[in-house]
């Protein structure tokens, strides 16, 4: 009774999205107002990231009942959103629910879509591991049409969209789907894998493909880190994000506050961590400024408990600097777009690997028969990419198919000192945050 009343309530009073390119120089303002329910912050945010909105700053209220979220947005470009079609998409999708985001699934189905099959992958990283893996799925007559691929801490993970090359559809052959998963396999295996590999199939529109990444790499443990296995970041370059987490006793809250390098779907892959995990966000503020984000989050267990063991705390923690760090894009960005043909993949992620290169991400996309695909690569030591080895590949691949985007290695490094102002108007001296011993007093003051 308790749920088909919730859904009443939810039905008479529908999501409210409002758009003001005025009250702000800088940003788009975009007001979310809804009826509460578990997973209502990430359903608005995931929608925000598939339009490749930029969240500048974001202030977050949903105690009591009712959910209340302001996003100040910019496009990829940093202007404002005048977009009406974007403008559309993100009211339509929000107000009339349609981006509800079904259950976590311990398990994956096997319903391949008529349009494609859609296969999860997950092993130890290695160079050349993705160039291998096409090889495989090209020799198995099956073409990647979509697919990311993700790697962090040794481990690697992937979506990959694949479909026959003779009919253009999804491969629905019981046994061909047996052997392709036998030989995957055993690539992602390797000589000495001491995790299993895995492959699996599963229907393509389950789960949101960032949100799904995110549930195969917790499951895999990447958290946990292993400083001596695989190849590690270049480390004078990385710099891990810090995460704190302390108490609210007052008001029976968990503080978490977080600073990172900012980058695009930064928030998304933190309360996609958090919601995976069970925790509901109660109040929290998000600020960006340069280069770093800075966020803070009162949270509690789903069962409304805050986090009462050092044990837990140390998982949250841990969990949550792994989400920060699986999509950064450290090393080079490259991008490829050219048409579209059988054996594309394979062939240019077999130049990768010949000239030395590791793939650390990757996104794989074909629109309107172009491949128009994202790598971002380093050397096998997780060093910056020598000049003269970009410059051969793109002799052999051509300098108008292959481009350089964006080469994080000459990005400045962000101020160490910086004073951000916080959720409820406090200020944090975020590199000691030594403001976390004052929470207890602004908890009493405005929660």
């Amino acid at each position: 009774m308790d749920d088909e009343y919730a859904k009443l309530i939810r039905r008479l009073n529908p999501p409210r999205v409002v758009f003001d390119n005025i009250s702000c120089e800088e940003a788009t303002v975009i007001q979310v107002d809804s009826v509460n329910k578990h997973g209502t912050l990430l359903q608005v945010v995931q929608v925000l990231a598939d339009v490749n909105l930029t969240i500048k700053k974001a202030y977050i209220s949903s105690d009591g009942g009712w959910f209340m979220d302001v996003f100040n947005v910019t496009d990829y470009h940093g202007n404002k959103i005048r977009d009406q079609e974007v403008i559309n998409y993100i009211q339509k999708t929000i107000e009339s629910n349609a981006s509800l985001l079904p259950s976590l699934r311990d398990s994956v189905g096997v319903m391949p879509s008529e349009d494609h099959t859609s296969i999860e992958l997950t092993g130890t990283d290695r160079p050349g591991l993705l160039s291998e893996v096409c090889a495989v799925l090209t020799d198995l007559n099956c073409n990647v049409v979509n697919a990311e691929i993700w790697t962090h801490n040794s481990r690697a993970a992937a979506v990959v969209h694949v479909t026959d090359y003779s009919t253009g559809r999804a491969v629905n052959d019981p046994k061909r789907l047996l052997r392709i998963k036998k030989l995957l396999c055993y690539v992602l295996k390797g000589d000495s894998d001491s995790q299993a590999a895995q492959m699996r199939l599963s229907p393509p529109e389950s789960t949101h493909r960032g949100r799904r990444l995110h549930q195969i790499m917790f499951n895999d443990r990447d958290y946990e880190r292993m400083e001596t296995v695989g190849y590690p970041r270049s480390l004078h370059t990385y710099s891990r994000p810090h995460v704190t987490v302390s108490d609210c006793p007052e008001k029976d809250y968990t503080v978490i506050i977080m600073r990172s390098k900012d980058r695009p779907k930064l928030l998304f892959d933190i309360v996609c961590t958090l919601t995976d995990m069970q925790y509901v966000v109660f109040h929290g503020m998000v600020t960006t400024e340069r280069t770093e984000a800075y966020q803070e989050f009162y949270i509690r267990h789903v069962d409304g408990q805050p986090i009462r063991s050092e044990a837990e705390r140390e998982r949250v923690v841990q969990c949550l600097e792994a989400a920060i760090e699986r999509r950064a894009s450290e090393g080079l960005e490259l991008e490829l777009r050219t048409e579209d043909r059988v054996g594309l993949l394979s062939e240019i992620t077999r130049i990768f690997r010949e000239n030395g290169l590791t793939i650390q991400r990757a996104e794989i996309s074909t629109k309107s028969g172009k491949a128009v695909d994202t790598f971002y690569v380093t050397d096998v030591a997780g060093a910056p990419v020598d000049p003269g080895t970009v410059n051969s590949i793109q002799q052999q691949i051509g300098q108008t198919i292959l481009q350089i985007k964006h080469n994080s290695f000459h990005t400045p490094k962000p101020a160490q000192e910086t004073t951000m102002s916080f959720l409820f108007g406090n200020l944090f001296k975020c590199p000691s945050l030594q403001t976390l011993k004052r929470n207890n007093r602004y908890c009493n003051k405005t929660v």
